[in-house]
Order: C-alpha cells, then structure tokens, then sequence
C-alpha cells in the first residue's frame, strides 16, 4: 500500500509537484500483493498491562499504482478471517467466535481506497473503507514507501509500512471483561501494522 487511493472526487487530494517523488512515475502499473513477504498485524492490550500481537496468515489484494499522480491510484486487500492467530489457540478460537468476529458468519474483512495525501518524500496519507462484521467504517493510514527492487527471479517489487489505529467498538466489537482492579480485559483502541511487499503484474 502507499501511492494509492482516491476513487471519489469528494475527498481533495494534497498531492504537489513538490510533494510527490519522482522516482515513482517508473513504477505505475498493476501490482498483486504477495502474502508470503507480507504481513497485516494488529496490537491489543490485554489486562491494561501488557501487548497481544496477532497477525492474518492468509490475505489476497491488488494495487493499481500512479506514480506520476499518486491520486489516480487505488487498491484492494481482502483477508480471511479465520486465519487469525496470536500465539494461542484457545485465545484464536474465542476471536473466530460469535463474542469477537463471528467468522462462519463474516468470513472476510475488506478494504478499499477512497482517498491519499502525499505527505512529501517517502510519505503518504490513506483513507478507506474499511468492512467488519459487515459494517464498513472509513480508515486513514499513515504510510511510508520503502522502496523498489527486483527479486533474484525477475519480480519487480514495491514495498510500503503503514500504521493506523481504530476503535474496535465502532464496528460492533464490544466484548470485554471488567478486572477485579478496575479497568477491562481488552482495550477498545486497536493499533493496526502493515508491511507490504507486491509484485508487478505482467503486462
């Protein structure tokens, strides 16, 4: 993700000569993400005092990448949510179950552009929508471009971090537990990470 977005002509898009970095008009094109060099991970706080990292392990998406005018761009991710994994497989069932998110009933979560900002050099500035439990919310993520390669087998490659945060309570995730010393057992504010790698798309 990164140099993608705006699909609409509501949101106005920042993007400057200035601001957008030049070395990117060679990389426009049709990009698939590749999972296997590709993370989407989340952060919760458990028991107000520590850290639950958990990640999904299967995930499919597209990017349609602008260089030259990063506005033009756009892309997709669809995960399944019954990859979910944190480390435990007790804790994995209870998130796959009706009190978190239900996936026999919602089995995957989506997103899709609707809007980016170039921030200046390597920096960008994302919305979306974002779909959980079947309510879709808008999302902004912060980005940073890492940069461009080709891979020992002829791959040309694109990789982006990006980081956001939400409040899970906004798409009907409102589970919880309250501690004998005050507080909940999961917090609300969920911090979200990506880091992508995708593949050019043959022409």
């Amino acid at each position: 993700m990164g140099i993608f977005g705006r699909k609409d002509h509501d949101t106005p898009a920042a993007t400057t000569d200035a601001a957008v970095n030049p070395d990117l008009a060679a990389l426009t094109g049709e990009y698939t993400i590749d999972p296997a060099h590709s993370t989407i991970g989340f952060v919760a706080r458990h028991a107000m005092v520590t850290n639950v990292k958990g990640s999904f392990q299967d995930f499919t998406g597209t990017l349609q990448l602008d260089g030259s005018d990063p506005a033009k761009s756009t892309a997709t991710l669809d995960v399944v949510m019954d990859s979910i994994t944190t480390g435990n497989a007790d804790r994995d069932g209870h998130l796959k179950s009706s009190d978190f998110f239900k996936t026999d009933e919602f089995p995957t979560m989506t997103f899709r552009t609707t809007g980016t900002e170039a921030l200046g050099g390597d920096d960008y500035r994302i919305t979306g929508d974002l779909t959980i439990l079947g309510t879709t919310k808008p999302l902004t993520i912060d980005l940073e471009f890492n940069g461009a390669a080709t891979d020992p087998f002829g791959n040309q490659r694109v990789g982006f971090e990006g980081k956001a945060e939400i409040l899970r309570s906004e798409w009907g995730l409102t589970w919880n537990a309250a501690l004998e010393t005050g507080g909940v057992l999961v917090s609300d504010k969920i911090k979200l990470n990506f880091d992508i790698s995708a593949i050019r798309n043959a022409a």
